[in-house]
């Protein structure tokens, strides 16, 4: 075989075994069509919330919500607010001076409640809100109350002060079980303090996460402002969680979402993604993780 035949054969052995590029994600629409980013920008820009749900600990996940942040407020400038699942209403003061320049990040990331990896990954948005003079709403219940309703339903939270109820959605919440993500979440075993078994309670405290999650942003939504709101995609999936109470506080709202999905081929969005939101990041499982 001559040498010009076996180079032939290895570089056909190549071209089979590896892609030309290694894209790090691909955008699909709601009905699995590949969109480009620009378009969904455009389409994204028109709503008056964004929900951007994403995988906590994906890095793909964080630098596109910086980017897509960043390109939104191209487009709208001043009239853009940010809010976000990662800080809990009792710290807005916190947020809201730091902000205001009133302090410096080592006195800040001190004294507010921040998750482990803010620095890599949701530093950078809270950053672009300070340069840029925008608002960021810490729009999460405090944890301590979301536990109390996952240890002892939505009655234990009748107890606190008028003043720990201001970082809640006001009471009583409504809530349907047979939501599908309040629904799904009671198949789910192992989780804290089940035993093994479903706990009852467990899709409650997601429930008054969502509700107090909507309930800051229909408060300081004002009217030509857009808010983007970063979260767990568990949140916002399928136009429930956070979506659904957000539009029994402000019906007629409009409402685009994004959420992120990991799969092993990104050249097609799978079934089970389709209409998951209005456009699917799609991320190969083989990313690296930010913890």
């Amino acid at each position: 075989m001559s040498k010009t035949l076996i180079l032939l054969g290895m570089a056909s052995l190549l071209a089979l075994s590896f892609r030309a590029d290694k894209p790090a994600y691909n955008l699909y629409d709601s009905e699995g069509k590949k969109v480009k980013y620009q378009k969904m920008i455009e389409e994204i820009s028109a709503a008056d919330v964004i929900f951007f749900g994403e995988l906590h600990d994906n890095p793909i996940a964080h630098w596109l919500e910086y980017e897509v942040t960043a390109d939104l407020h191209k487009l709208v400038s001043d009239r853009l607010i940010l809010g976000a699942e990662m800080f809990e209403a009792d710290n807005q003061l916190l947020l809201d001076e730091y902000l205001g320049s009133e302090y410096e990040a080592d006195k800040f990331e001190a004294e507010v409640k921040l998750w482990k990896n803010y620095k890599t990954d949701y530093k950078p948005l809270v950053e672009f809100a300070r340069k840029n003079a925008l608002p960021f709403i810490a729009t999460n219940i405090p944890r301590r109350y979301a536990s109390m309703v996952s240890r002892g339903g939505f009655e234990e939270l009748d107890s606190l002060t008028a003043e720990a109820k201001r970082f809640i959605a006001p009471l009583p919440v409504s809530y349907d079980p047979e939501l599908k993500c309040y629904k799904d979440m009671l198949s789910m075993h192992g989780m804290p303090g089940t035993g093994g078994k479903p706990n009852e309670n467990f899709p409650k405290a997601q429930a008054i996460k969502d509700a107090t999650m909507a309930h800051f942003i229909a408060l300081y939504l004002a009217e030509g402002k857009k808010f983007i709101h970063y979260n767990g995609s568990y949140h916002s999936d399928n136009y429930l969680g956070i979506i659904h109470y957000l539009k029994l506080y402000r019906p007629g709202i409009k409402v685009a979402t994004i959420s992120t999905v990991l799969q092993e081929d990104i050249e097609k969005l799978e079934e089970e993604s389709v209409g998951l939101a209005d456009f699917i990041a799609v991320i190969p499982s083989t990313m690296t993780r930010t913890y």
